[in-house]
C-alpha cells in the first residue's frame, strides 16, 4: 500500500522597503531634481545673458555705423565743397518755403540757405535739456532728457542724370548753385551735375512702450516731416566735437555742444572741426529681474547714473569720425 506524502510550501512573506529606506530614496530623488532645476535655471540665465549682450553689440554697432557713414561726408558739396551758399551770389533756392522745416541756432541754420548776411551752418548740436535752443522740429520733450542731438546737411552722391518730384536737388559747379524740385532747375548752371540734397537730424525718444530709439529725420520735397526709427535700444547719445588749432587737421581737442561758440560752429576762426567723437549707451530692449545694474557710465565727459533696482543691461560704445570734407576748411 502506497502512503501518499503531501508537501505544503510554505510562502514566505512579501518583503518590500521600510518607511526608512522610502524616506531615504525620497529625498536622494529630491537632491536630484533640485540638482536638474538648478542646471536648467543656470544654462537658461546664461542663453539670456549671451543674447542680451549679443544684441547690446549688434545693435550699438549699427547705430554708430549709421552715423558714422553719415558725419564723414559732413560738407559734401559737390563741386562747392568748401564754399559758404550766398544766395544772390552763388547761390539760387527755386523752392518755395517748406511745410516743415528744422531751423536750428544761428543766424542762417534752415533746411536750405537763406539770403542772410552770414554762413550758411551745415552742422549744429545740442544737449537736450530744458534749457537748451532747440531745433524747430523738435521740442524739449520730443527728445529723451539729457541726450543729444546732431543736424548735419549735405549732398548724397553719386550724381543724377535729372531729379524727380520726390525730394530735393542741387544743380552745381564749382561757382553756383540751385536748389530745386523737379527734373531740372530753372536757372542756366554750366557744366552742372545733379546731386540730392540731404538735412538729417539724429536724435533719441522712446517709443509707447518706452524703448527708447535712435532716430532720425529727414527732408522729403516739403520739408523735415519723415521720422525714421533707426535702431531700437539706444539709451543714450553723446558727441564731442574735435577742433584743430594748429592746421595740421588732427583734433587738439574734443568739447560737447555747450562748448562750442557760434564762431566754431560757422568755422569762422582759427580752429576748424576736424572730427567727432560719437558715444552711445546701449540698453537692452528686455529686462532680466536675475540681474541688478549699479553700475555708473563713463559716456564721454559725462557720467550717467542708473536708477536703483534697474535689471537692463548696457554697454557703451564708441567711434571717433575723422571729418573728410570739413565745412569751410579752405581759407
Amino acid at each position: 500500500m502506497k502512503i501518499a506524502i503531501m508537501v505544503i510550501a510554505k510562502k514566505k512573506p512579501q518583503s518590500g522597503m521600510s518607511l526608512v529606506e522610502l524616506m531615504v530614496a525620497m529625498v536622494i530623488g529630491l537632491f536630484l531634481t533640485a540638482g536638474v532645476f538648478t542646471m536648467f535655471s543656470m544654462s537658461s540665465s546664461n542663453v539670456t545673458t549671451t543674447s542680451q549682450f549679443n544684441q547690446l553689440q549688434e545693435n550699438g554697432r549699427i547705430a554708430l555705423a549709421i552715423m558714422e557713414r553719415d558725419l564723414s561726408q559732413l560738407g559734401f558739396m559737390g563741386d562747392l565743397t568748401g564754399t559758404d551758399f550766398i544766395v544772390g551770389t552763388n547761390t539760387n533756392v527755386e523752392i518755395a518755403a517748406l511745410t516743415s522745416d528744422c531751423v536750428g541756432a544761428g543766424l542762417n541754420n534752415a533746411t536750405l540757405p537763406d539770403e542772410k548776411p552770414a554762413h550758411f551752418r551745415r552742422l549744429w548740436g545740442y544737449e537736450n535739456t530744458a534749457t537748451s535752443e532747440y531745433l524747430s522740429c523738435l521740442d524739449y520733450g520730443d527728445v529723451k532728457a539729457d541726450t543729444d542731438v546732431l543736424q548735419l546737411k549735405r549732398f548724397l552722391g553719386p550724381s543724377v542724370s535729372e531729379g524727380d518730384s520726390n525730394a530735393i536737388y542741387a544743380a552745381s559747379n564749382s561757382s553756383q548753385v540751385a536748389f530745386f524740385v523737379g527734373e531740372s532747375p530753372t536757372a542756366t548752371i554750366e557744366n552742372s551735375r545733379i546731386w540730392e540734397y540731404q538735412h538729417h537730424v539724429y536724435f533719441i525718444a522712446d517709443d509707447a512702450s518706452g524703448i527708447p530709439i535712435l532716430r532720425r529725420k529727414t527732408l522729403t520735397n516739403t520739408g523735415m516731416s519723415n521720422d525714421e526709427q533707426l535702431v531700437e535700444g539706444i539709451e543714450n547719445i553723446r558727441f564731442l566735437y574735435g577742433f584743430d588749432n594748429d592746421g595740421d587737421s588732427t583734433p587738439d581737442s574734443f568739447m560737447p555742444a555747450s562748448n562750442v561758440t557760434e564762431l566754431m560752429w560757422d568755422n569762422e576762426g582759427f580752429q576748424r572741426l576736424v572730427a567727432i567723437k560719437a558715444f552711445v549707451l546701449v540698453r537692452s530692449i528686455n529686462q532680466d529681474r536675475s540681474y541688478t545694474n549699479d553700475t555708473q557710465y563713463q559716456l564721454g565727459d559725462k557720467t550717467i547714473i542708473i536708477p536703483a533696482n534697474d535689471h537692463y543691461r548696457r554697454k557703451i560704445m564708441s567711434t571717433t569720425i575723422v571729418l573728410e570734407n570739413p565745412v569751410l576748411i579752405r581759407s
